[in-house]
């Protein structure tokens, strides 16, 4: 049987022109793992393609039919957005509905829409403009939203540590007119005797 699998996963950042890439190997039964950060109601894409190691070249070949992937994919409350057998190569495509990755694709063919609607060029440019003012707006929206659970997350750390240093000064008050106490008591009982 076939040892390792090699899954390329490629996502396209079509709004900002920047492309990120996730290439890694996996055995057979092996699962992997990655999280993304992306605003919310993003639409992302991912092209992927399986293909298969070869021992005796140390390199890859196209997958045989009917091998693919089980792809699983959960929103921040661990609730499933899409699990789906996949073939050896395609595309996956899935929107997101809380606030979770940092950047995303919008899956927007702009030749086929200036086809479609009969836009002009400069027609064409003020709705991808418009497209990314949308998109960069989602984003500040997300980053608001981070800061915001950044600033629940420090003022309640920041209370803990607050109470926790009030209890220890208290404690250390009471241990200490405990022992005031027992050692007055203590040399009053010597100096008796």
């Amino acid at each position: 049987m076939f040892s390792k699998v090699l899954l390329t996963t490629s996502c396209l950042m079509l709004l900002i022109d920047i492309s990120s890439a996730l290439y890694f190997h996996i055995a057979e039964t092996e699962r992997k793992c990655f999280i993304e950060e992306i605003p919310d109601e993003t639409n992302v894409i991912v092209n992927y393609k399986v293909e298969l190691y070869d021992p005796r070249t140390g390199g890859f070949m196209p997958s045989s039919p009917g091998i693919g992937m089980h792809v699983e994919i959960r929103d921040p409350d661990d609730k499933t957005i899409l699990s789906r057998v996949y073939s050896s190569e395609g595309k996956i495509s899935f929107t997101s509905h809380n606030p979770d990755i940092q950047v995303g694709e919008h899956a927007i063919n702009y030749g086929e829409v200036m086809q479609k609607e009969k836009l002009s060029q400069l027609q064409l440019r003020i709705r991808q403009l418009l497209d990314q003012v949308e998109q960069i707006t989602k984003e500040q929206n997300y980053q608001r939203y981070r800061e915001d659970r950044f600033r629940q997350t420090s003022e309640s750390t920041n209370s803990r540590v607050l109470w926790w240093s009030i209890t220890q000064t208290a404690v250390l008050i009471a241990m200490g007119a405990w022992q005031m106490k027992h050692l007055k008591s203590f040399f009053e009982a010597k100096k008796l005797v």
